[in-house]
């Protein structure tokens, strides 16, 4: 590995990683009751959760999954939105980021959590060729336990996956069989 290399996937700090991004929702955002489309909201996420996964990695990153999302509260037309994102993990090629979403409205200064998700993105290159990712340094209790939660959601994303990819298979071979038959 060259010394560029090296500096390069050196670990970076959880604190380096957060991002913040505020929107104030229009009539455009709303449905007709006036609250925030549900994939209106995810795409702010999914935007504020990518910003931490390039200030971890400083390359390339696409979304690869967002695992759980809570819609806790409606955010209404007006309303200032503020999301905080930071990585909460950092595997080989991806990286688990965590992002909280807060309502403020306008008028009073109110303000609700609103949301939470879990996104995975994964380091690329130009070419789409994964590409490893620095560590992760840990400073906080707090840290520490989100780094450790994220695994536990890794595992249970890969025994979830593993579990649909048997049921395919299983499909695939029914259908197979039935096939013959006619």
């Amino acid at each position: 590995m060259s010394t560029s290399e090296e500096t390069a996937l050196a670990g970076r700090t959880v604190a380096s990683t957060q991002s913040e991004m505020t929107e104030i929702i229009l009539p455009n955002d709303t449905n007709i009751l006036g609250n925030l489309l549900g994939g209106r909201l995810m795409h702010f996420i999914d935007l504020t959760g990518a910003m931490a996964a390039f200030r971890h990695s400083r390359t390339y990153v696409v979304t690869a999954a967002m695992d759980h999302i809570d819609f806790i509260q409606p955010v209404r037309l007006g309303d200032l939105v503020t999301l905080k994102s930071s990585v909460n993990r950092a595997f080989t090629t991806s990286m688990e980021v965590g992002v909280k979403v807060w309502a403020e409205n306008t008028q009073t200064g109110n303000q609700l959590h609103v949301a939470s998700a879990y996104l995975v993105f994964v380091a690329v290159d130009k070419e789409g060729h994964r590409l490893r990712v620095p560590q992760l340094i840990l400073e906080t209790p707090n840290e520490i336990r989100r780094h450790a939660d994220a695994l536990l959601r890794r595992e249970h994303r890969e025994a979830e996956s593993a579990r649909r990819s048997k049921a395919r298979h299983a499909a695939t071979a029914e259908e197979a069989a039935l096939a013959a038959l006619e």
